[in-house]
């Protein structure tokens, strides 16, 4: 965080092009957005973070007396979280009071995870040039990845090759979602180069455990935990009967598919009916909780140590669902499932879910979950936070 007289200084320096100055925020958000991206995107290579001043004039870098409320900070904090800019920038945000009037700040971080998309879209600033990223740019961006030890979920797998990716699911289905249309019309990328800027492959062509798992025909070829064991018994214990068993492989949107046509088919629906009159109909569990329970599990568990699946139990009378790897990053027990309480594991792969239409929101899947089961008449989700380990069960409505 810069001190007032650096905040100042910079303020008033009119010529220093790491520094974007707006009078306010919700006219400037498109722009303050494009800012937030090409400054995380670093194209010079100076390493030197991006500011953004707002509530302070372009052409002299005075105070305009913007009221910087609480509720201001949080909707430009949002933007960090809101899944248009991808991977995740890293930037604070923070009020400095000067002359008497209140302005906002904004510092971006280099990214160590280049080339950053702001809705499909490199941003890019060079000296006072402010655009998108040309084909050649790109290519810088990718190779600056090539001596950063990132999150797991970007480390190439050594060994394997593209041919072991289902590319149709690339083309018919990632490359529309993450990349605007001007840009795939351009035609100039090769696969590997495209997969590399879309942090699915190393700039060498290699997959990365991200799009192994995201477009892998068989992930657990190279990541053995990779797959999901579902389990339900006629009773309230492991050791009862098994009605159905299955274990879920392949490309993560497959997967996820068919966790939610197994939970469409063993969800039981009750309908009340008063004489000729259907009152109700209500299932045992929520879908939409069911749906956003397991997608965190398989979005956030570890696949770097534990070579053991999801599991997802579905007993008479509650549902557990349990993943490899505890609370990860700032998440503790006190702000789970709290807004500003989320943090990733795997950013990679849940940009890639939230790409292709299986996250709606960064950060919302617990409140959501909460909501169906009291919409539905459940108890609240119960979590149990250990060391390796996180559970979730849900119980069935009275």
């Amino acid at each position: 965080m810069l001190d007032t007289q650096e905040i100042a200084r910079l303020a008033g320096s009119l010529e220093s092009f790491h520094v974007e100055r707006k009078a306010s925020f919700k006219p400037a958000k498109s722009d303050i957005e494009e800012e937030i991206c090409a400054f995380a995107n670093d194209l010079p290579g100076a390493g030197q973070s991006g500011i953004i001043l707002i509530g302070v004039t372009d052409r002299t870098g005075q105070p305009t007396g913007l009221a910087v409320t609480d509720e201001l900070l949080r909707e430009i904090t949002d933007i960090r979280s809101s899944g248009n800019i991808l991977p995740f920038p890293v930037m604070s945000v923070y009020k400095v009071t000067l002359d008497d009037r209140d302005i906002a700040v904004i510092e971006v971080q280099p990214s160590h995870d280049p080339p950053v998309r702001l809705r499909g879209r490199v941003c890019v600033r060079v000296g006072p040039r402010k655009g998108t990223a040309t084909r050649d740019e790109e290519r810088v961006l990718n190779e600056r990845r090539r001596g950063w030890d990132g999150p797991f979920d970007q480390r190439p797998i050594g060994g394997a090759t593209l041919d072991e990716l289902e590319m149709t699911v690339f083309e018919r289905e990632f490359l529309p979602s993450a990349v605007t249309p001007e840009v795939l019309r351009e035609n100039g990328r090769s696969r590997p180069e495209q997969l590399s800027a879309l942090h699915l492959a190393s700039p060498d062509g290699v997959p990365n455990v991200a799009g192994m798992l995201i477009l892998g025909r068989d992930p657990t070829a190279y990541i053995p935990g990779a797959y999901v064991q579902f389990v339900r018994v006629d009773g309230t214990e492991l050791t009862d009967p098994i009605l159905d068993r299955k274990e879920l492989m392949g490309p993560l949107p497959e997967v996820l598919r068919r966790l939610d046509e197994i939970t469409d088919a063993h969800i039981r629906v009750a309908t009340t009916v008063a004489g000729s009159t259907v009152e109700r109909r209500a299932p045992d569990y929520p879908i939409a909780a069911m749906q956003q329970l397991l997608r965190n599990a398989v979005m956030h568990r570890n696949y770097e140590t534990s070579n053991a699946p999801v599991q997802w139990y579905w007993f008479s009378d509650r549902i557990e669902i349990h993943n490899p790897g505890g609370l990860y990053g700032r998440t503790n027990p006190h702000n789970f499932g709290k807004p500003g309480g989320n943090d990733y594991r795997n950013p990679t792969i849940a940009g890639a879910l939230y790409l292709l239409g299986f996250v709606q929101r960064f950060g919302m899947g617990i409140l959501m979950a909460r909501k169906a089961c009291s919409d539905n008449g459940n108890p609240a989700p119960e979590f149990v936070f250990e060391a390796a380990n996180f559970a979730v069960i849900v119980r069935t409505r009275a």
